[in-house]
């Protein structure tokens, strides 16, 4: 294996350079600094606080790599703006700190050194398409790569200036800068002296040297190279040698690596492709607004206009009844000591779908509860009750978010393909005839509402005409079913659709089936994807009345269990003995198979649901941890949902947009006492305010519309009054922030940025600072045809955001409006936008955040917006019921509080694979190839049972919870 380019990351010269800057600051820099803070403690705690903001907008990036590359492009856009803004701040001036020379400096060697990188790898790319030299040079280097190099070569020109100026480093030189960084006498001349020549050997007169003299930069005060261009020139000079000797000699690849270096490139390579938990508030995401779009076409045309129930039964036969054998299986009755497993709502985030799906996968677990453990088998038999992919169902949602896991954590045969389709359903592996005969473990899914977005085509793909997921073998052929179990149990799968209830031929079907098989002693468990007892209850709307039918009607007291998903929580509802008899004996919703967590505490602890009441037995996670979880949405709404920031920063400047500026401030802070500071902030607000319903139209119709969108958002769970009320004052405390934010701003750009062009005041000094001779600036800006100083003219006008703001700012101020040409408004608002972005999204992010803290504790409202808008991945859970030899059905709900965010491959499952490469993966010991790293985290030894309890055949309840 080849060694890495070391120029393809800069993070070593980035260590070096600061390592550079704390060599130099040494400890008479930091206490000349700290005598001078005294004075200037007003605008150093202004200071504080705009590095404050801008650390709380960058916070969610640090240390984050994101797709897209938002994050590196946050810390550089924060980066700019800040020293920006730092630059012109008062507080620096009167502490003997000039930054302009180094601003400029950066600039300059910044463009010189792109320019010069440019052309090198131009040349250098040409030689390798001439072939003269090796096939290595022809991998093109990252352009982000080049940038990054410039910027780490331009800061450490700039920090030696700073701190030794641009004098040649001989004895009789002068030590001393009069506008570098520190000014003059600020430092002892001696420690400058030892300090700066430490660094660089002395170089003689540019004269000497007759071929470099008409391309030299020279120091201040001789005929002498410029230690500055001499850094410069050196570390350019380093990074094309290193690239050229790696390049054109292919020295990477005759180097190879250290056995410790390979390991850790293999381990890095052996990574599982799991992708990241849905992001429900991403103002960039296509799958979202797909999922919309889907949504309302699914409503539209699928409900009610074309149903695919429909087509299945017209598929089998007639429109008047189906073929028993496409829905009722009976191959399962025979089995003895029979086991099975209920999940649903997985294929959101790939770590908690995985974690689900290797529990699922193992020949046993030890499950263990507050006392003891017991070892529970894998089923026979494994359930899916809908929702297998998020936010909308495709080829990609369901192959990355759904096949992927429990292909990784159990895996197909060898023979089969993914790409290939099953035209006659069961397909065997070799030397099985028949479903009897199989031993392997079998999967019956229902769909969800996410899989009826596209009308149900993505799930009759990928579930109804493939043979396995995973290492778990699919005869389904239908989206409804109904499966005969030994000892009379039935398990009757149910296809609501969009509207939560089943299609007359879908009653026809199961209505015939209990009048036919079902015995009067059998018991029946209904599964499906809503669980409409606890929705109806919370909604106070009744819904799924055909199902109700079915089962008061027609089952007639044999229903003993009702399970379903939707709900991202468990929680089990267990009959109460009262004057009305029970329809159903159990309520169970699980529907923890791997997307993002659902609040308990809503709930009650009793609901009403088929003419009786139930009382709440189990409730995972408990009602504490739920409310407690939902703290969440104020402290870390932002950090879970950067991507919010495109749709919050956005509105907020919409409110504020034609306000700008705000021009008569200085009453604001010409009172000394804190009550009067406050009592004028709130008066300006007010004014801001009824300057935007009165004059600002482009504010005042943005407001009107947040407020309508926002009164709609509150849930119909509450009267319209409330939700009035309720959306009013979501709107005020946005309104506020951002017309305080507003307030902020404006105060900061008239108080403390002072005008100056940073270019002009460059091109004064740049003759004595860095003296030409010979005529080298003009003679490059000739050959660049005024490119050269063109480019570093404009980039330094697009750094100095702030002056731009408050030379417009004064314009509009003093001649309105119209003294702005149509580009100078553009330039004006962008300027402030870029500015008030930062200053916004946080505090959007945070008053929505807190918005939806309030009302899921306090009005136990938004239970679905307050829980997605955390993606949280832990809390994961599945139900693994026992048909026992009385006929009893024993229920254990295992559960994983902590869900793994590193994986390792297990060396058990590598070794056993290659062994029995042929052999089917349920019969092997260690049928997953992922384990947790480190190992005391993964989920096989952290899995617990959270609810345990058994239905008795002669018995309405008995149980034993945990």
């Amino acid at each position: 294996m080849a060694a890495a380019y070391p120029h393809n990351d800069s993070r070593h010269a980035v260590i070096t350079v600061v390592v550079g800057c704390l060599c130099f600051v040494s400890s008479d820099s930091i206490y000349t600094l700290i005598q001078k803070l005294d004075n200037n403690l007003k605008w150093w705690l202004m200071t504080t606080c705009l590095v404050g903001f801008f650390y709380i907008f960058a916070s969610p990036f640090w240390r984050k790599t994101i797709t897209p590359n938002y994050s590196n492009f946050s810390i550089w856009y924060i980066i700019c703006l800040l020293v920006a803004a730092l630059y012109h701040l008062p507080n620096f001036q009167p502490m003997g700190v000039d930054m302009r020379m180094n601003l400029s400096l950066f600039f300059t060697t910044f463009i010189s050194s792109i320019f010069i990188l440019t052309v090198f790898h131009l040349i250098f790319l040409g030689l390798w398409y001439i072939r003269l030299v090796s096939p290595a040079a022809g991998r093109r280097p990252k352009i982000l790569t080049i940038l990054q190099n410039c910027t780490v070569i331009s800061i450490a020109c700039c920090v030696f200036y700073s701190m030794c100026g641009n004098y040649a480093l001989n004895e009789s030189s002068t030590f001393g800068r009069k506008d570098s960084l520190w000014k003059t006498g600020e430092r002892s001349e001696l420690l400058v002296k030892d300090e700066c020549k430490s660094w660089f050997a002395q170089v003689g007169p540019a004269r000497d040297h007759s071929l470099l003299f008409k391309w030299t930069v020279f120091g201040e005060s001789s005929d002498e190279v410029s230690p500055i261009y001499t850094l410069w020139a050196t570390f350019i000079g380093l990074y094309i040698a290193n690239f050229v000797v790696e390049r054109s000699t292919g020295w990477a690849l005759t180097h190879p690596l250290s056995a410790e270096e390979i390991e850790r490139l293999k381990d890095e390579q052996r990574k599982p492709k799991f992708l990241d938990m849905v992001p429900w508030y991403s103002g960039t995401s296509a799958d979202l607004f797909k999922t919309v779009f889907d949504l309302l076409v699914s409503v539209t045309v699928f409900m009610g206009r074309f149903d695919m129930r429909m087509m299945q039964a017209a598929m089998n036969g007639t429109r008047e009844g189906a073929k028993q054998e496409d829905f009722l299986y009976d191959h399962f009755r025979e089995k003895d000591d029979f086991w099975f497993d209920f999940m649903a709502d997985t294929g959101d985030g790939g770590n908690s779908s995985y974690s689900v799906a290797r529990l699922l996968a193992q020949p046993s677990l030890d499950g263990r509860t507050k006392d003891s453990s017991i070892k529970l088998p894998r089923g026979n038999l494994l359930l899916i009750g809908g929702d297998l992919a998020y936010p909308y169902p495709s080829p990609d949602t369901y192959e990355k978010r759904f096949f992927y896991p429990f292909e990784e954590a159990l895996r197909p045969p060898s023979w089969y393909k993914e790409e290939h389709i099953a035209i006659n359903k069961p397909e065997f592996p070799v030397g099985v005839s028949d479903l009897k005969q199989y031993d392997g473990p079998q999967c019956f899914v229902i769909p969800g509402n996410h899989d009826w977005f596209d009308g149900l085509q993505t799930f009759m793909r990928y579930i109804c005409h493939k043979s396995w997921l995973g290492g778990w073998l699919m005869p389904q052929k239908k989206s409804y079913f109904a499966l005969q179990l030994p000892k009379g149990w039935w398990v009757f799968g149910l296809d609501l659709a969009l509207h939560s209830d089943i299609d007359v031929y879908q009653f026809k079907f199961f209505s015939e089936l209990i009048s036919d098989k079902v015995l009067k002693n059998d018991s029946v468990i209904v599964m499906t994807h809503a669980p409409n007892w606890i929705l109806d209850y919370y909604w106070n709307e009744p819904s799924g009345k055909n199902v109700s039918h079915l089962i008061r009607d027609h089952l007639v007291g044999r229903c003993k269990l009702r399970i379903a998903g939707d709900l991202h929580h468990y929680m089990r509802h267990s009959y109460v003995q009262s004057e009305n008899p029970a329809v159903v004996q159990h309520l169970l919703v699980n529907g923890c198979g791997g997307a993002f967590l659902h609040p308990t505490h809503v709930f009650g602890n009793l609901i009403e649901a088929h003419d009786a009441t139930y009382e709440t037995k189990a409730a995972y996670p408990s009602i504490l941890d739920s409310r407690g979880i939902a703290w969440g949405n104020i402290l870390k709404f932002r950090k879970k949902n950067w991507q919010f920031d495109f749709i919050g920063g956005s509105i907020y400047f919409i409110l504020t947009f034609s306000m700008f500026p705000l021009c008569k401030l200085d009453h604001i802070l010409q009172d000394d006492t804190i009550s009067g500071l406050i009592k004028n902030l709130v008066s300006a607000i007010w004014d801001a305010f009824m300057y935007m319903v009165g004059e600002s139209y482009v504010s005042s119709v943005g407001a009107l519309i947040l407020s309508v969108a926002a009164i709609l958002f509150v849930p119909p769970k509450v009267s319209k009054k409330k939700r009035v009320i309720i959306g009013v004052l979501h709107v005020s405390a946005h309104l506020l922030s951002a017309l305080g934010l507003m307030l902020l701003m404006e105060l900061c750009v008239q108080s403390c940025i002072s005008y100056h062009s940073l270019y002009n005041w460059y091109r004064t000094v740049e003759s004595k600072h860095f003296p030409d001779p010979t005529g080298l600036w003009a003679r490059i800006e000739q050959w660049t045809f005024g490119l050269y100083p063109a480019c570093i003219k404009y980039l330094m006008s697009a750094f100095d955001v702030p002056e731009v703001m408050a030379v417009t700012r004064t314009k509009i101020c003093k001649n309105g409006m119209v003294s702005l040409s149509r580009g100078g408004a553009v330039i004006y608002y962008a300027s402030v936008f870029l500015y008030f972005w930062v200053l916004s999204t946080p505090a959007v992010s945070l008053v929505f955040g807190s918005y939806l803290y309030f009302c899921i504790n306090w009005l136990h409202l938004h239970f679905d917006e307050a829980f997605s808008s955390l993606r949280i991945a832990n809390y994961k859970s599945f139900t693994r019921f026992h048909i026992k030899e009385d006929g009893d059905l024993e229920v254990f709900t295992l559960a994983v509080d902590k869900v793994p965010k590193k994986w390792k491959v297990d060396s058990h499952w590598q070794n056993e694979s290659g062994e029995q490469e042929h052999q089917l993966s349920h019969q092997i010991q260690y049928p997953s190839k992922w384990i947790a790293n480190p190992l005391d985290r993964d989920p096989v030894k952290m899995v617990q049972i959270v609810d345990h309890f058994v239905i008795r055949k002669d018995e309405a309840v008995a149980e034993n919870h945990h």
